[in-house]
């Protein structure tokens, strides 16, 4: 098990957001949101619902959240990216997301803010641990293959490249700029972020796995993520400019 999270003064909850990208994710995105709030009702929570035909969104509003609705289906990078814009209109300095579907525990927010506090980080990914049993074999083989890929093209050690539980600070998200969406979208940022000189770190997250859905065919996933090698060199390049501000 990991450590007890870590507890913040106020004003540091009041400097973080937190967006959920969400669909068909009635089930459990009441519970996610109210966990949230758990940890601190200091913290702005966005459900972005990614245009479910289900209650997600009645859901989430009625645990507290302000909710965003796509009125069709767009993928999880657009709700990234909606829920990144609702940020901005914000004077909050960090931004964390998670899933809506219970693979993510919102009690270890703290163990991301840490990192990020501690280590001066811009960018801190949840790493999960790689444990049959824990985690399903397919799950073990393709975050191994995609993080290893990622860090050797960033030049930098990253965990849990597919891990969608992260804090952004708000210079990452002002100024690295994604091209890609869907499935790789989470990995270009990241590739980019290093090459720009942004610092990316890790926290310890648990590995739930339950009897959520995947909206990722886990089997098709190896061959998709090869056929970014391409652009991941790309990225790499394009990443290699200068830093704005802190």
């Amino acid at each position: 098990m990991n450590d007890p999270a870590p507890a913040f003064p106020e004003e540091i909850y009041e400097s973080v957001f937190v967006v959920i990208p969400a669909y068909k994710a009635e089930a459990h995105i009441g519970e996610v949101v109210a966990d949230t709030f758990r940890v601190s009702g200091d913290m702005a929570v966005v459900v972005v619902d990614d245009g479910s035909d289900d209650a997600t969104g009645e859901r989430a509003a009625g645990a507290g959240a302000t909710v965003v609705t796509h009125e069709v289906n767009r993928g999880k990078w657009a709700a990234l990216e909606t829920g990144f814009a609702e940020f901005l209109k914000t004077d909050r300095k960090a931004v964390v997301t998670l899933d809506a579907d219970g693979q993510h525990s919102p009690a270890e927010i703290p163990n991301l803010i840490e990192v990020w506090l501690e280590e001066d980080a811009d960018i801190v990914v949840g790493s999960r641990r790689r444990e049959v049993g824990n985690m399903p074999f397919i799950r073990i083989l393709t975050n191994s293959i995609s993080s290893g890929l990622v860090s050797l093209v960033a030049g930098a050690t990253i965990k849990d490249s597919q891990s969608g539980y992260r804090l952004h600070t708000r210079r990452v998200i002002e100024n690295v700029e994604v091209k890609t969406g869907g499935y790789e979208a989470e990995s270009e940022i990241l590739v980019k972020a290093v090459r720009m000189g942004y610092k990316v770190a890790s926290a310890p997250i648990s590995t739930i796995y339950g009897e959520e859905t995947s909206h990722i065919n886990q089997l098709k996933a190896p061959a998709r993520f090869l056929g970014t090698i391409g652009k991941m060199i790309a990225w790499r390049l394009e990443g290699s400019g200068k830093k704005e501000g802190r």
